[in-house]
């Protein structure tokens, strides 16, 4: 007899392998594709896409009379060895995506269409064998004539909280402890293990769909389907529709109340699946129960919507009243808890429905095909819902307004459900009244944006401005005292003195170095002082890479301290993302430097490992200089990033009390009266003067320490790989390592000796 409880557990280990894969295909894929919202809409996309595909061809095997479990353990066999190969594929894909970006490199439709392709290509066999899972072991646990809706309920649920495992041990301990391959390796490793034990399994069990009396013919078309199932099917795709859609708001908005980091967006996802599998759990209690399923599944569809919007209102309402509750997770679980786990409710009592015998009885193959249908219906929808979010729906609505239309699906689903299956009055008038609740919680909604401001700025705001656009929602502040960019909640840019003169200095020092630079990159445009500063040299020409069109709108308002830089006729600013740029393009630079990055931000990893800086290497002309911003913070930090700077630049010198680092394709060297010749034009001396680089010795002044220098104090380690970005994984640091303080006093080194004579040689 098989055993529930044995089918339960390789079900709850391919969650975890599934969700292992999930997180890291979209983390490769982001350094192929760049991390905007499009690469990521259309990559999620092509993962939706496979498990479409898989939910369908699921029907078609059971057709053909395999055992549901050993087309089970063949389905996990096949994951494992394709996602195995996968990381070698995506290799592969960098190069294809690279020659198609040649031909069309700023048409949106077309970069979107390569990266639907690219990633569908690489992603379809192991998405589509995992789209078949649910559907082959539903129709493996089924008993011909019984309902199967709890047992499907159950797998479903147990599947999710695999899968919240498999993200948490991915993104919190995986991908820090062992790096991404190694972690494929893990996932690759554990799907074989539940093909193998689950083809023992199958092979030993009897199977109903091997019976004479339960067979399903062999071949011919599937029976039609009855009209509640149909019925079920727009419910499932608008369920699939808005789900995606709010998780992809729900990032936006919650980055307002919370810090943007590889751990937040983990327990984000860690609750959205949590919920959902919660509610599977309540789904399975549902289904054993006599009820009105039809109606139940109404309800808690207009429940879901109210949740939604219900769970944003109590956040911002505590928030509002200084409760403590900006923190990550009583953030996430006020906010996104609730309705997550009535979403978890909401598809098991449609999969329940479907798989209840109406008249004659469903055998396996029925059970089977009918769960791959709606699975396959409600990850089409998701497909749509998550290219929406990301192409219309952010752009168009906002996230405040995208989350209440979003929400509004949901009541309308379950008010069309009741419409189309019953003509009970009591059921219509709880319908109508869950509608209403919605439409007045909807109608007092807060704005997000607003209540965080208010939190932090109280009553010193003066001026407000946001634009909220598809890759990042961008605000300034203006209050008494100052004017701050904050992109997604997070602090970026300010207009105070000090800040200024740091961002300008970054610009400014290797202008200087080099002496001489005509072509400079920027990567990252913040408040614009950075290239604003590099502006003011009038032989250069200056190319700004800037994630963000937000941010280029917002650099208006700090004109009064970016030189205007918009308006700078040597200024170009490009929306793309900074590494993808230097991975594709074949322009070469004289200069290259940054706008300050936080290391420990979600993505800041990809713009701090040693690959990276290989792009920035390889981008530079011959006796180009790389300026890197490296800030005091804790000495294992601060060491992992120079440690990684100097493997791939292992000449760089050390500047402005070891917060810049200086890179060059040979030893660098500086000459006494390249400051004096660049300070002859008075818009450069000017811009220089503001920054204190007003002579020689000021310039020299600011030398911390040489290559021998910065390699002696940063002694052997790890250094930062895509593989194993530690620094943006900054919790998986020992704690002891974490808060030991920075010390530089031994961090001294001779600036005479880059010093060029008046003859041409160095001192």
């Amino acid at each position: 007899m098989l055993s529930r409880r044995t089918v339960l557990v390789l079900f709850f280990c391919s969650g975890v392998a599934g969700l292992i894969y999930q997180v890291l295909w979209l983390r490769r894929l982001s350094l192929i594709f760049g991390v905007t919202v499009y690469a990521a809409s259309t990559v999620l996309a092509a993962f939706m896409a496979g498990l479409a595909v898989g939910s369908v061809l699921s029907g078609w095997v059971l057709r053909r009379g395999f055992s549901p479990l050993v087309a089970f353990a063949i389905a996990e066999v096949l994951v494992g060895v394709t996602g195995l190969a996968s990381p070698f594929l995506l290799d592969a894909t960098a190069s294809i995506y690279a020659v198609l970006h040649a031909v069309a490199p700023d048409s949106l439709g077309a970069l979107t269409l390569a990266r639907l392709i690219c990633s569908f290509v690489i992603l379809a066999v192991p998405t589509a064998m995992m789209g078949m899972t649910l559907p082959l072991l539903s129709a493996a646990l089924a008993v011909p004539g019984r309902s199967s809706g709890s047992s499907v309920s159950l797998l479903y649920a147990v599947n999710t909280i695999g899968a919240v495992s498999g993200t948490l041990l991915t993104g919190l301990i995986l991908i820090p402890a062992i790096g991404i391959q190694r972690a494929f390796l893990l996932a690759a490793a554990l799907n074989i293990l539940v093909g193998v034990a689950a083809l023992r399994i199958g092979r030993r069990a009897p199977s109903h769909a091997d019976t004479p009396e339960d067979a399903a013919p062999p071949a011919g078309p599937a029976p039609p389907a009855s009209r509640p199932f149909r019925v079920l099917w727009l419910v499932v795709i608008l369920s699939g529709f808005a789900s995606l859609g709010l998780e992809i708001v729900w990032f936006r908005l919650m980055l307002q109340f919370v810090v943007a980091t590889s751990e937040a967006f983990t327990a984000m996802l860690a609750t959205v699946l949590g919920g959902i599998a919660i509610g599977g759990l309540i789904a399975a209690r549902i289904l054993r129960q006599p009820a009105d399923r039809v109606a139940s599944l109404a309800a808690v569809q207009a429940l879901t919507g109210i949740a939604a919007v219900g769970g944003m209102t109590l956040l911002m309402w505590t928030v509002a009243r200084d409760w403590n509750t900006m923190g990550l997770w009583p953030a996430v679980l006020i906010a996104i808890l609730p309705s997550s786990i009535l979403m978890g409710i909401g598809f098991p009592l449609a999969l329940g429905i479907a798989a209840r015998p109406s008249g004659d009885a469903l055998d396996r193959s029925e059970v089977g095909r009918r769960v791959g249908m709606l699975y396959a219906m409600n990850v089409t929808g998701a497909i749509v819902g998550s290219l929406a979010a990301g192409f219309v729906l952010l752009p168009l609505l906002g996230s405040v307004q995208a989350l209440i239309f979003l929400a509004a699906i949901f009541v309308a689903s379950g008010l069309w459900l009741v419409a189309t299956t019953t003509a009970s009055k009591r059921h219509w008038a709880s319908l109508a009244a869950l509608a209403l609740v919605f439409a007045l919680v909807a109608r007092v909604m807060p704005d997000p944006f607003k209540v965080a401001i208010d939190r932090r700025y109280g009553d010193v705001l003066i001026e407000y401005w946001r634009d909220e656009g598809a890759q990042t929602a961008v605000s300034v502040r203006a209050s008494r005292l100052q004017h701050v960019l904050y992109i997604d909640g997070l602090h970026q840019a300010n207009d105070q003195p000090a800040m200024v003169t740091l961002h300008r200095a970054i610009g400014h020092l290797p202008m200087v170095l080099h002496g001489s630079a005509e072509d400079v990159l920027v990567v990252g445009l913040g408040g614009g002082a950075t290239p604003g500063a590099v502006s003011q040299y009038p032989a250069a020409r200056v190319q700004v890479v800037e994630l963000s069109d937000g941010v280029r709108r917002a650099a208006s308002f700090f004109a009064h301290v970016n030189y205007d830089l918009l308006n700078q006729p040597n200024v170009n600013v490009r929306i793309d993302d900074g590494r993808n740029f230097l991975a594709l393009t074949e322009r070469r630079f004289d200069v290259i430097t940054a706008d300050i990055i936080q290391p420990g931000h979600a993505g800041a990893g990809h713009v701090y490992a040693r690959e990276y800086f290989a792009l920035v290497r390889r981008a530079l002309k011959p006796g180009g200089v790389v300026l890197q911003w490296i800030g005091h913070r804790p000495s294992v930090e601060y060491k992992l990033i120079m440690r990684t700077f100097l493997d791939v630049f292992p000449e760089a010198t050390l500047w402005y009390d070891a917060n810049f680092m200086v890179g060059a394709l040979k030893p660098l060297t500086i000459d006494p009266s390249t400051l004096d010749r660049l300070r002859q034009h008075p818009r450069t001396r000017e811009a220089l003067d503001s920054v204190g680089l007003t002579s020689f010795e000021v310039l020299r002044s600011r030398y911390t320490a040489g290559p021998d220098e910065m390699r002696a104090f940063v002694g052997a380690g790890p250094i930062l790989t895509d593989d194993r970005p530690l620094v943006e994984y900054h919790h998986w640091l020992p704690p002891a390592d974490r808060q030991a303080p920075l010390d530089l006093s031994q961090l001294k080194g001779d600036v005479t000796r880059i010093i060029r004579s008046k003859g041409g040689s160095e001192r």
